[in-house]
């Protein structure tokens, strides 16, 4: 069962608590009470006489606050079995309120940061806390390990994660914890230390094995440090004997410090561990969060458990052309051929995987290549390195076939059209020596997005859209305010294709707020400025080229988009690029019949412009036009342009500023590209296949229709960029090296007659990731 984007209201979905009752003042406002015996026993349902015989207790909308909930009163509730303490003012539970039999909890819509006072309640089956701005996925996995008999947490089961994050991830992070004091601190300890020698090591160990030893997506990276450090407390109590000779007040300063800096490495697109099913785990809660229930507040959709899987097997809507209207008339069926005698090459997780098995990278699975292919309908994967020049060496890592229709095994044929990579968070991911660059990428192709954690594999959320075909994703980063007035900054995914709507996705939150009826025409793709946050540039097939502000969704994700400008085009824009030096004046667009530029100033008065510049490059017989399509186009620095013609099968360098000189400055001009030299590339005549560039570090890339990726090093000609006159050389580069695709088997048959649809890298360039004609989403890591 799938499960769209919605955004109709739903009521907020307690937990089998009746309605609370009380005194209200004029305007229908609950007066704050305190808690008192005569409280309890009004409020608790049925009403009672004894606060020993209360088994229900409603305690919802009181404005109540941490210090009004008294243990010596609460430890009287020996049997009180359920409690709604929903829609009050907790910043967290005190320590001692004694509730040994509580069974079902809801204390949603607070200002809860901290769950570990949870522990208290042992016999908790029943947990609900949505709507606590600050608590995220980490503290899911807090309660879910600190609370055995957990059932249901916030209305999903946790049945199946909670069996991963008590034994499996334990188990895993256990073994780590050993490995890495046997392997960096077991020969520091001496053999007569002393007290003082213990405390010291301990210190450095804790400390140490905290910041080293990494488990799952970086999203949870507060979860793991925080079971890292129990294992590791727990490891050297029983290793060393030493617990009690210890500073623990200064140990929990120290762990306080190194907590406060990771409050916010969260990568909001990256939330689940390797599990078969992760649908359990619960969403991120920033924000308002409504299940079924509330009709003032707005929904948030929860993942199917049909939708989120570990294994990279989704439905997505079969998609044969590269775009609506313009089909791509050499590309045929994904074809199964024989496979052929020779290399033995490892199996990656294009498929679901048995069950607990998890997954690694390809050079550790050759054993198991053979167990796999009896598994009828497993993909097996065969990635061969295949180089060409020894700048770079990528390895393999995996092949997901993540958008597959109606689930299906055997469909290769849905299409992969853009990806993007998540963009690190200020202040978080950026202060963890770990983690230097953001390995979570959103892919888009048939009828869902997929978000990817690039260094497991692990599919981490798929949202979902029925009869929408996605084109385009894109990323911006927003400062919102919670209900608090507390700022912080969230990472907001666009996506956009064939229904011409633009869906705005909160990914920490799994919350689709909003969406945008941008065109009525599909939206070919989607860019955010890179000067303003909200500012959003949408090309579509109805040769328009709109800029949006979308706005900052409020703590209730209420928001307002509006329409700033609309830029006229003379043919369907493919590509678009904001100039790097200056993002505010010009935006540059590769179209179906020509590459041009527009004036997209926002202290001129006109909303609708034509184009300002058409440029001209060379044809097949050498003559300059402007009649040709650029399905391809990208800055590798804040001057050269790189486009690519599909007609001339040449991947064009030119400069922008030499560009713009030459054309004069009338309106809607003609001017010749100032070209700076060509990139050898495939000869084919197939549209759509787009290229992309690493400009940190001067890399150009474009996939072929052999499903290879050329790779051209540009960093000996930078050069170009601050030439003032260059004469355009006769002689063209050559890739410097060439990624070959590799041997891919689906039923034991070579999977064939792969297209490159798009390829990017990440910005230091660690991660590659190619997306195919064939619903396989390729990712290689630079070694």
């Amino acid at each position: 069962m799938s499960l769209p984007w919605q955004a109709a209201g739903r009521r907020h979905e307690d937990i089998g608590l009746p309605a609370a009752s009380g005194c209200r003042e004029r305007g229908g406002n609950l007066k704050m009470s305190k808690i008192t015996t005569e409280l309890l026993l009004e409020r608790a349902v049925p009403r009672s006489t004894r606060l020993r015989k209360i088994e229900t207790l409603n305690l919802s909308k009181l404005q109540l606050k941490t210090g009004d909930l008294d243990p010596r009163l609460f430890s009287r509730l020996r049997h009180l079995q359920k409690l709604d303490i929903s829609d009050n003012e907790l910043v967290k539970f005190p320590n001692s309120l004694t509730l040994p039999e509580l069974r079902v909890l809801n204390c949603s819509n607070n200002q809860l940061d901290d769950v570990t006072t949870l522990k208290q309640f042992p016999k908790l089956e029943e947990l609900s806390y949505e709507n606590n701005m600050d608590l995220t996925r980490n503290d899911d996995h807090k309660v879910i390990f600190l609370l055995q008999n957990l059932r249901l947490l916030n209305g999903k089961d946790v049945t199946k994660l909670a069996d991963h994050v008590r034994q499996i991830s334990s188990q895993k992070l256990t073994s780590k914890v050993t490995t890495y004091w046997e392997k960096n601190f077991r020969d520091q300890l001496p053999k007569d230390c002393t007290a003082e020698d213990v405390k010291a090591i301990r210190k450095k160990f804790l400390k140490s094995v905290q910041t080293h030893v990494i488990f799952g997506p970086s999203s949870l990276r507060e979860f793991t440090r925080w079971r890292v450090k129990t294992i590791a407390e727990e490891f050297l109590e029983s290793l060393l004997g030493q617990e009690e000779n210890t500073n623990p007040e200064l140990e929990e300063r120290v762990d306080d410090e190194e907590e406060e800096e990771e409050e916010n490495t969260e990568s909001p697109g990256e939330v689940m561990e390797e599990v078969d099913q992760v649908i359990s785990t619960p969403s991120k809660r920033k924000g308002n969060r409504s299940p079924a229930g509330s009709g003032n507040k707005r929904p948030r959709p929860q993942p199917n458990p049909k939708e989120i899987v570990l294994s990279p097997r989704k439905s997505s809507h079969l998609q044969d052309e590269p775009t609506p209207e313009k089909p791509r008339a050499s590309n045929q069926k994904a074809k199964l051929a024989k496979p052929g005698q020779g290399a033995e090459g490892t199996q990656r997780n294009g498929e679901q995987l048995p069950k607990g098995q998890s997954h690694r990278r390809s050079s550790q699975l050759a054993e198991q290549q053979k167990s796999q292919e009896q598994d009828k309908g497993v993909v097996s994967l065969t990635p061969v390195k295949d180089l060409e020049g020894e700048d770079v060496i990528l390895e393999p890592l995996h092949f997901l076939q993540c958008h597959s229709k109606s689930n299906s095994r055997e469909d290769f044929k849905t299409q992969l059209w853009s990806c993007a990579f998540e963009p690190l968070l200020d202040g978080g991911t950026r202060k963890d020596p770990i983690v230097s660059s953001s390995r979570t990428v959103a892919t888009c192709g048939g009828e869902a997005v997929c978000l990817i954690d690039c260094e497991t594999g692990i599919v981490l959320k798929k949202y979902k859209v029925p009869a929408e075909e996605f084109f385009t994703v894109a990323w911006t980063t927003l400062t919102m305010v919670n209900k608090d007035n507390r700022k912080r900054t969230h990472n907001i995914l666009a996506a956009a294709g064939r229904r011409g709507i633009v869906k705005l996705i909160h990914v920490t939150a799994d919350f689709c707020y909003g969406e945008i009826k941008a065109h009525k025409k599909p939206i070919a793709t989607a860019c955010f400025s890179t000067s303003c946050e909200t500012h959003l540039f949408t090309a579509s097939y109805d040769k328009r080229i709109a800029l949006w502000d979308i706005g900052v969704p409020d703590c209730d994700y209420n928001f307002k988009a509006s329409q700033l400008l609309v830029m006229e085009a003379v043919s369907v824009p493919l590509r678009i690029a904001l100039v790097p030096s200056c993002p505010d004046q010009y935006l540059l667009a590769g179209c179906e019949d020509g590459c041009f530029a527009w004036d997209i100033r926002l202290d001129r008065p006109q909303k609708n412009r034509p184009f300002e510049v058409t440029f001209q490059f060379p044809d097949e017989e050498g003559e300059e036009t402007t009649s040709h399509r650029v399905d391809g186009l990208a800055f590798l620095n804040k001057d050269v342009v790189v486009s690519k013609s599909s007609k001339a099968g040449t991947i064009y360098m030119w400069s922008w500023s030499q560009s713009m000189e030459a054309s004069g400055t009338a309106c809607q001009r003609s001017a010749p590209a100032v070209i700076l030299a060509e990139l050898e590339w495939s000869p084919t005549d197939l549209p759509y296949l787009t290229l992309s560039t690493c400009p940190a570090k001067e890399y150009v890339f474009c996939g072929d229709e052999n499903g290879s990726v050329w790779m051209y090093n540009l960093s000996n000609h930078s050069a170009w960029s601050t030439a003032a006159r260059r004469k355009r050389s006769d002689k063209s580069i050559a890739a410097t090296q060439i990624l070959k695709w590799p041997e891919l088997r689906a039923n034991g048959e070579v999977l064939t007659d792969v297209l490159i649809n798009n390829v990017i890298t990440d910005p230091t360039f660690t991660y590659l990731i190619a997306l195919t004609s064939v619903n396989i989403a390729a990712i290689w890591k630079k070694t």
